[in-house]
């Protein structure tokens, strides 16, 4: 994808957001459409995956990283409130038709919608293209904190400036899953989705797999 111009984001050290116009469209349709919890986050999900990639020599498109990583959460939204849908699937879904309306290559659009969709499904992004490993990774770090000693001081305390965090960043994250996907419980079979379900619901009940299979029409 062609790369335009980059702006230092907020002198952040290692790392610049792109400034195209591609990537301030992006910008504008994400702040209007989710919470400023879900649009900060997302900006540091491309921070952190954008270090990560420039630190381990990863190769990646910055704006594909950034379309990807700002799209990754959209399907929480209440836009979604009636999807049927993974939440990932409708995230990434959205990236396809926003990026296919602005005419880009179709390879390009697959590695987004991959790096979206597949941003919950740890042990097989990081085998895959830098944008699609970048997303999945820069997620864990910014609700998981997986990787944090990774970053330096300087780095986290310029991002978080950049983008805060908030309050009980984790209970309202956890909230922000819940009401994503509460409606559309059997779409969390397979993932740790599931686990946003049982915390806030007790009485919600996981599919066993194995009961599955020992209960099937095969017998």
């Amino acid at each position: 994808m062609k790369h335009d111009k980059t702006a230092p984001a907020n002198d952040m050290p290692g790392v610049v957001i792109p400034d195209s116009q591609l990537a301030r469209e992006v910008a504008q349709l994400i702040r209007d459409t989710e919470s400023e919890l879900l649009f900060n986050h997302s900006t540091r999900v491309y921070l952190w995956g954008a270090l990560l990639g420039k630190r381990n020599g990863v190769a990646f498109d910055s704006e594909l990283l950034y379309v990807a990583s700002m799209f990754h959460d959209i399907g929480l939204t209440s836009a979604y409130r009636d999807s049927e849908l993974r939440f990932e699937v409708d995230g990434a879904n959205a990236a396809r038709d926003f990026l296919r309306s602005h005419h880009v290559d179709e390879a390009d659009v697959a590695k987004v919608w991959t790096a979206v969709a597949l941003h919950t499904t740890p042990g097989i992004p990081e085998h895959m293209h830098g944008e699609i490993a970048l997303v999945q990774a820069g997620a864990g770090t910014d609700v998981a904190g997986r990787g944090f000693d990774t970053f330096s001081e300087e780095q986290r305390a310029a991002v978080i400036a950049a983008w805060p965090r908030g309050a009980d960043f984790g209970g309202r994250m956890i909230d922000a899953f819940y009401d994503g996907m509460k409606h559309r419980p059997a779409t969390t079979f397979g993932t740790f989705n599931d686990d946003f379900l049982a915390y806030k619901d007790p009485g919600f009940e996981r599919v066993n797999l194995c009961s599955i299979i020992l209960n099937s029409r095969w017998g």
